[in-house]
């Protein structure tokens, strides 16, 4: 982390986030840091999220966060989206696919596509670039949620990668180390603990 907000651990808002994470995720997550300087945007940020998430299939939603997290090379987002794919969605077989860059299906491939080009350069996006989401079958409140989706990506791997979070052990050690090496896609994860 570039930023050292531990010391403010003990405050009541920051204790109070910590302790909701932990209990989430069974351990404080390397990026609860990020938000100890104001826990209420962490806060605003879950309610964000969650509202995206609810609205839409979560499979898509996995893929689009995906998406967005490779495009601007976040490997905490692509490490975390993936476990979500595999635990919650049960798709180990698309998490390999991205990983090793083919075997997506033809929606699959213009959601990820789509939604890392949004997360980089949203001004892009051209009339082609829906009309392809279409023909493949999404609505276009389908292509607005992958858009809520990689555009709520950015601003949380931003966030992470500009304050210098890592990806937490935890979840690195949940993949064998040839997939986990491929999710490096940009600051590598937290050293072990010694």
């Amino acid at each position: 982390m570039f930023i050292d907000e531990g010391r403010r651990a003990e405050e009541a808002d920051v204790a109070e986030y910590y302790a909701g994470e932990r209990e989430v995720w069974g351990f404080v997550p390397n990026y609860a840091a990020c938000f100890a300087p104001r826990p209420q945007v962490a806060h605003a940020w879950r309610a964000l999220n969650g509202t995206i998430r609810s609205g839409m299939d979560r499979r898509r939603y996995e893929i689009a966060s995906i998406g967005a997290a490779r495009a601007v090379r976040s490997t905490y987002c692509t490490a975390a989206h993936s476990t979500a794919l595999r635990d919650v969605c049960g798709d180990e077989e698309a998490v390999r696919a991205i990983a090793g860059g083919a075997g997506l299906s033809p929606v699959d491939e213009a959601v990820l596509r789509f939604a890392g080009k949004v997360a980089t350069d949203a001004a892009s996006i051209e009339q082609t670039d829906v009309d392809e989401l279409r023909a493949l079958g999404l609505s276009d409140a389908d292509v607005a949620d992958v858009v809520y989706a990689a555009a709520a990506r950015a601003f949380f791997t931003a966030v992470l990668d500009g304050l210098g979070a890592r990806l937490d052990e935890q979840t690195a050690a949940v993949f064998d180390p040839d997939l986990r090496d491929a999710m490096v896609v940009g600051r590598p994860p937290a050293d072990p603990a010694a």
